[in-house]
């Protein structure tokens, strides 16, 4: 049971966290882009 535990454990630390980190950066960057343009079409461009 504890050996299976580490195992799971072990998937975790072999990610590479920082690149998830990062791609999911861009990824909030690139939607953002045009999150606002809807939000400026949807008021009617009044921010």
């Amino acid at each position: 049971m504890l050996l299976a535990l580490f195992e799971f454990l072990n998937v975790f630390s072999s990610i590479n966290w920082e690149v998830i980190f990062q791609l999911l950066s861009v990824a909030l960057i690139v939607l953002a882009g045009p999150a606002v343009i809807f939000v400026l079409a949807f008021r009617n461009g009044n921010l």
